[in-house]
């Protein structure tokens, strides 16, 4: 998701299946089953860069759907170097309101806009209704090696597709209150273990004192965590079938972990960016956040009064000796496929995210972390050594963190009801601190259930 330093994750999703959302079932069966047999989709023939270069300068408007904050800055460039095409920038709502909307007009059959702001996750929302332009013939190949592995296979599909274009992304780290930490004698832990048994020390010590807080509201982080711990809960294999495992060995064990921290006590269960919530990291109630490399900035911004006392760590290892990340967060900019301009869209939607100076404008201006190698790179972006965490350089830090993040990780074509579903599981268990690892179960039933209601052959 596109995180600035005024916003905040969304939280809360429509299901796939409410009114005025592209029926599955409908779309599976209009999409045949040619791919699970071995047939899969090749790309179209590559646009000419004469046809390129006629598109570019024709009279033209595109509409631009994104919830980025102040993003004139990095449109006036493109209109800068094509000044036939005008960009028409509309903020449709972030996340989830977005959807809804081109969900809406997509069967309408109108009102859908050229280029889209779409998070990782839901790229499989859109693709699996046919939704989005394949960029493969408009020369993104050029591009593959600018941006990081991982996010390069985010947009991807099975066979050769890129779906859209990397914006901005959320490696996970650990951010900690080193004021707390020097008080009650907890070292920052390197493993889950370490991390487990200083949660125990620090409550015992000050049982108003957290190590953190585990939403059980925020499916996102869990799945980024999941994602660490090198899980694959969801495998698409073809349009229609898809292997569900959310309840497997490295769910269970992530499940009996933070379960069972619940049921002790010694960590917090609260949903996260609430008014209690944000009160509690400004009062410092939690020593740790478990978050993303958008936090850093959103943090300083939400916590003020504790300027100097944080600092910035990888995330705890299941195994130390082959550090790992998961992601929570980032987006990209994706062409609908029912655009009138396919070719000046797909122009715009690589040069907004790879052009150098406009990426560097996110990274600077909005603060989205970068999807580029060239920025991750840069000496100034990485020496920036903010007075919030003690002048650490914070952004060296999640670009190190970046690298590590597993590039095989997949989400599901139905996030929105996994989602909604693992708040009334898993989510629960947690809450009630009841059995994490039966709630699992739970969830993968309810998964299961409305993926081969949709018309899915589930593995």
């Amino acid at each position: 998701m596109a995180i600035s330093s005024r916003q905040f994750p969304v939280s809360r999703r429509t299901l796939l299946a409410s009114a005025g959302a592209v029926s599955l079932s409908a779309a599976l069966a209009a999409c045949g089953g040619d791919d699970d047999k071995g047939g899969g989709t090749s790309a179209a023939a590559a646009v000419s860069q004469a046809d390129i270069d006629k598109a570019m300068s024709t009279a033209t408007e595109l509409t631009f759907w994104t919830w980025v904050p102040d993003i004139a800055q990095e449109v006036a460039l493109f209109e800068q170097k094509y000044p036939a095409v005008k960009v028409k920038v509309v903020n449709a709502g972030q996340g989830a309101p977005e959807y809804t909307k081109l969900r809406t007009a997509l069967q309408a059959g109108t009102g859908a806009p050229d280029v889209a702001q779409i998070e990782f996750q839901y790229i499989p929302t859109f693709t699996i209704t046919d939704s989005l332009l394949d960029l493969r013939p408009y020369g993104v190949a050029a591009l593959k090696d600018k941006f990081v592995d991982w996010t390069w296979a985010q947009v991807s599909g099975p066979n050769g597709e890129v779906w859209a274009i990397p914006q901005d992304t959320g490696p996970l780290g650990m951010l900690y209150r080193k004021d707390i930490f020097d008080r009650y004698g907890i070292q920052v832990p390197t493993t889950w273990d370490e991390f487990a048994a200083a949660a125990r020390k620090l409550h015992a010590a000050n049982p108003k004192v957290y190590l953190t807080n585990f939403a059980p509201s925020q499916p996102a982080a869990w799945h980024g965590l999941v994602w660490q711990a090198g899980g694959k809960p969801y495998v698409k294999s073809g349009k229609s079938t898809i292997a569900i495992h959310v309840n497997d060995t490295t769910s269970q064990k992530l499940a009996a972990y933070w379960g069972g921290l619940a049921k002790e006590g010694v960590v917090g269960t609260e949903p996260d960016f609430t008014d209690p919530w944000f009160a509690a990291l400004n009062s410092g109630k939690y020593a740790t956040w478990l978050t993303a490399a958008w936090g850093p900035v959103f943090l300083s911004g939400s916590a003020k009064s504790t300027s100097g006392k944080w600092r910035a760590a990888p995330l705890p290892q299941w195994d130390a000796s082959t550090p790992q990340s998961g992601n929570w967060g980032g987006s990209t900019s994706a062409v609908i496929k029912s655009t009138k301009n396919p070719i000046a869209a797909a122009v715009f939607a690589q040069f907004l995210n790879s052009d150098p100076d406009s990426a560097k404008l996110f990274a600077t201006k909005q603060f989205l972390f970068p999807a580029t190698k060239a920025l991750l790179a840069d000496p100034g972006y990485l020496g920036d050594t903010p007075a919030f965490y003690g002048g650490q350089k914070v952004n060296q830090l999640f670009a190190g963190i970046s690298s590590t993040v597993n590039t095989t990780f997949q989400w599901p074509p139905f996030l929105d009801r996994v989602e909604t579903d693992f708040k009334e599981t898993v989510g629960k268990s947690l809450t009630d601190k009841t059995d994490a690892v039966t709630a699992l179960d739970q969830w993968q039933t309810r998964i299961t259930t409305f993926a081969k209601g949709q018309g899915f052959t589930v593995q």
